[in-house]
């Protein structure tokens, strides 16, 4: 009995160790490498920006923790269906409203019913100011090309200067998917590194526009007053959406998915009789949709697919066509005045509003104009470029689907 106790005793062991081993291999500490905790720090970094900073809290928390959830390491040829890039995994099914263009709509649906575009009605050549800050879009497609991407990837990576990050996933889930074929090769799947650029750039906003705006006007300029906005009767409030929808639709038809249910959603609002719907629109749908939006496009950055030479290059041209589309918007600005009477000039700060980031570029105009003069308000002259640059980069969008897709 004696003899037999050693043996027992090197059986539990041995079993136990195995179990031990076992459940090391399945863990993450066993599959992580130095990417995996790179990500999960720049993850960390997305949370503490959105914390510390209020640096868009509602898109890079989710944002942020999704990376964190992408880049928990495990054994990926264990059958567990838990990557997001794994046919059956939970995240793979939320995964499906990113890489198929479902979630974007969806959005702009909640942004038209939260949008008011009484600003623009009221001032219709302020949309020239959005339509020239598109300029950072088809200057970017062209540096893309440079860089060597094939032409559907830089039109995906181009949409970046304007700003949008829904209609940034919508467009590289059409052309930048890792699905498609141009020229007989497989397209590379850049969805997740565009939306990270885009929705990043976004929230730096406050950080990167007000320089170029200080070098592009000088101080009389920025104290230029504008006209007050004329109010907007109901009825034209009403007809904007149908008018609108119906010639950007037939501009490019490419761009329905965005701008239909963009220009519905605002006439929910506008309507009057379906307040119900324009509420659900704008809160709860809204923010759920942002939910799943944030954390899969977060998730999709795994270590393995996101760590590329062209993920750095998407962000160095990301940067730029956000300079790029700052710019033209101030600069047309300042050609439209040379054809301006005096006392209905625009105060070149408004064009910077011209990207598509609502409301913060319009935000960044106003508190830049106030230091210049605390009297002086320009958020409501700013909303219009910065609306019609929503409308813009969807029409761009739309456009380069067609040529490219």
């Amino acid at each position: 009995m004696q003899k037999t106790l050693p043996a027992e005793s090197n059986a539990i062991f041995e079993e136990a160790s195995k179990g031990l081993s076992k459940f090391y291999s399945y863990s993450g500490f066993e599959h992580a490498t130095v990417g995996h905790f790179v990500m999960i720090l720049v993850g960390l970094g997305f949370i503490f920006l959105a914390i510390r900073y209020d640096y868009e809290p509602l898109l890079l928390i989710p944002m942020g923790f999704g990376i964190l959830i992408g880049n928990i390491p495990f054994a990926e040829g264990a059958g567990l269906k838990l990557g997001i890039y794994e046919e059956g995994s939970v995240l793979n099914y939320l995964y499906f409203g990113v890489k198929y263009g479902v979630y974007p709509p969806l959005i702009f649906l909640g942004i038209g019913a939260m949008t008011d575009f009484s600003s623009l009605i009221s001032n219709p050549k302020l949309m020239l100011l959005g339509a020239a800050a598109q300029i950072g879009i088809f200057l970017t497609f062209i540096g893309a090309l440079v860089l060597g991407f094939a032409p559907p990837e830089a039109g995906a990576i181009g949409i970046i200067g304007g700003a949008d990050g829904p209609t940034a996933i919508f467009l590289s889930s059409k052309l930048a998917n890792g699905i498609n074929m141009y020229e007989g090769k497989q397209v590379q799947n850049l969805i997740g590194p565009i939306a990270i650029a885009a929705y990043s750039y976004m929230a730096l906003v406050p950080v990167i526009q007000p320089p170029v705006m200080r070098l592009l006007t000088n101080k009389r300029e920025r104290v230029i007053r504008m006209k007050s906005p004329r109010m907007v009767p109901k009825i034209e409030k009403i007809m904007f959406p149908i008018i609108g929808f119906l010639l950007t639709g037939f501009i490019s038809p490419s761009s329905i998915p965005l701008l239909g249910m963009l220009f519905f959603g605002n006439l929910l609002k506008e309507s009057g009789f379906t307040k119900r719907l324009a509420n659900t629109a704008s809160n709860s749908m809204v923010d759920i949709v942002t939910i799943l939006l944030g954390v899969t496009v977060g998730a999709s950055t795994q270590a393995t697919v996101f760590l590329k030479d062209t993920s750095l290059m998407i962000f160095g041209l990301g940067a730029l066509s956000f300079v790029i589309a700052t710019a033209g918007g101030i600069l047309f600005a300042k050609v439209m005045n040379l054809f301006l009477v005096e006392g209905n000039k625009i105060n070149p700060l408004v064009g910077a509003a011209g990207v598509s980031a609502v409301p913060d570029s319009a935000r960044v105009v106003q508190n830049e104009g106030l230091k210049y003069d605390p009297s002086n308000h320009l958020l409501m002259h700013a909303m219009a470029p910065n609306v019609s640059g929503v409308i813009g980069s969807a029409v761009a969008a739309g456009i380069l689907l067609s040529f490219l897709s």
